[in-house]
């Protein structure tokens, strides 16, 4: 056979999961005031724009930048934003660092630009952390952007300059506010803490509304700081609430985190069912399988360091990820239907540090040649091997063909990239291979039949000369489907 003209059939019927699978949790059926809104993937526009994403950047910044992890003298080992709760760390000093407050190096469209040439299709800001600290000049607090050296709205230089790379903008901000003096972790007994409680929930609402009304063009909110039990056993409240940002803003989108349902649980409801539009349970984590993912969106969302958010000096003090396992985790995301968010923490000065920016550069470059095989792809029925991870996309017109990108990792010693095609159930169905190539390079590759098993399940291999690249490479395999009947297709594949 000639390269260049491969056809080879496959005995198997795709299941294209071109969109979320149906929820496959079993529900229970307890009467719920303020369980899921909605059963099942949302269906609109914005969501299908948001889970066609593939990559997102995460950025953790604020005044927790300038002891980056350090306070006379002494190294604080935990996660540089929360530094104001270390025993060492004066709250009165932290809490007037924002008057030392001037990035005088950050310039939001060169961050733009180095998200853009990294690939980047949106982008989470911190509004505020849990030390209240605005990086807005919010109208219902002094501790804010506007009372710095600095002064000027860092939100809305974000926002502008994102977005005129083409970028979305989602909104982080924190229920925790350690600097209001409503605000409390475990749920108010006495009248004056329920009525300074009180005063903490109009702040916070007041806030998110102000935050929609100022940056209009941002896609969604991003929740932290929602599992004090304060918070959780206000229920109704916050249920309500989000629907008032909702009808503000129609296509709002708002991850698992927002609010509990009526017996406090998060993420899901006591029925099983998705609180907000995605589950956000994975922070520094992803699933392995399908399965384990309800048939909900998802991202995850990744520090580069093992856990550090904001801005600490030593990366030493952990284990730091380096390029080829953070593409791995992008292809593994896209893989299981997910967005994967990479974080990043610049410093006091609005640097972004040195490692972050070769990183990014790392990413972006293998983006560039690849990222075909991450935006709006999907999971593949195509079971996983060992040399890396299978993503999909649908035809995109009637008789086109559909895709499947195979993203090598670990290159076969033999230079076969088998793929294992599981027997169709619908007998009148195969599927045949119109073309194999290299992705960066369209250079045509040769397939030949490898058996099958006493389970009907087919073997192909694929002849992948090892690229000249330590990076990770992508196959394309063109296939349609087609009825068995069509004889002229079917034998040749099976000669």
């Amino acid at each position: 056979m000639r390269k260049n003209s491969i056809i080879i059939s496959l005995v198997f019927c795709v299941l294209f999961l071109g969109g979320i699978q149906a929820q496959t949790t079993k529900r229970a059926s307890i009467p719920l005031e303020h369980g899921a809104h909605r059963i099942g993937p949302r269906t609109d526009a914005e969501m299908q724009k948001w889970r066609d994403y593939g990559l997102g950047q995460f950025i953790h910044w604020g005044v927790y930048a300038i002891p980056g992890g350090h306070w006379n003298g002494e190294v604080y080992r935990g996660a540089a934003e929360w530094i104001r709760s270390w025993s060492k760390m004066p709250k009165p000093d932290y809490d007037n660092l924002y008057k030392q407050f001037n990035p005088k190096n950050f310039d939001a469209k060169q961050w733009a630009k180095q998200a853009k040439d990294m690939g980047v299709k949106y982008m989470i800001i911190t509004t505020k952390h849990h030390d209240g600290f605005c990086l807005w000049p919010s109208k219902y607090t002094g501790y804010t952007i506007a009372n710095t050296p600095y002064k000027k709205d860092i939100i809305k230089e974000l926002v502008d300059a994102y977005n005129a790379e083409g970028i979305d903008v989602t909104l982080y901000f924190s229920i925790i506010d350690w600097n209001h003096k409503g605000y409390r972790s475990s749920p108010p007994k006495t009248d004056e803490e329920k009525a300074s409680y009180e005063e903490f929930k109009q702040f916070t609402r007041n806030q998110l509304i102000e935050l929609l009304q100022n940056y209009p063009t941002a896609i969604g909110l991003w929740f932290d700081g929602t599992w004090d039990q304060a918070w959780i056993q206000q229920a109704a409240w916050v249920d309500e609430l989000e629907t008032e940002l909702r009808a503000m803003h129609p296509g709002l989108i708002i991850g698992s985190r927002f609010r509990a349902d009526d017996n406090g649980k998060r993420h899901y409801d006591s029925n099983g069912d998705l609180l907000g539009d995605y589950d956000q349970t994975w922070e520094r984590s992803m699933p392995e399988t399908l399965e384990e993912l309800n048939g909900v969106d998802w991202d995850c969302v990744m520090t580069i360091p093992e856990n550090q958010w904001g801005y600490h000096s030593d990366w030493s003090l952990s284990y730091v990820k380096k390029p080829f396992e953070l593409i791995e985790m992008i292809v593994k995301a896209a893989s299981l239907n997910g967005n994967f968010v990479l974080n990043f923490g610049p410093d006091g000065n609005g640097n972004i540090r040195p490692e972050e920016t070769q990183i990014a550069k790392e990413i972006g470059a293998w983006m560039k040649v690849n990222g075909e095989a991450i935006y709006g792809c999907r999971h593949s029925a195509w079971e996983k091997q060992g040399w890396g991870y299978y993503t999909q996309r649908a035809a995109v017109e009637t008789g086109a063909p559909s895709l499947q990108y195979l993203t090598v990792f670990n290159q076969p010693l033999n230079n076969q990239v088998r793929v294992k095609v599981p027997k169709c159930q619908d007998n009148n169905k195969v599927v045949i291979v119109e073309k194999a190539y290299f992705l960066a390079d369209k250079t045509p590759l040769t397939v030949k039949s490898a058996g099958r098993d006493k389970y009907g399940n087919v073997y192909y291999d694929i002849n992948s000369p090892a690229p000249l690249t330590t990076s990770p490479y992508v196959i394309v395999l063109e296939t349609k489907e087609v009825n068995k009947d069509e004889k002229d297709n079917y034998q040749q594949a099976i000669t």
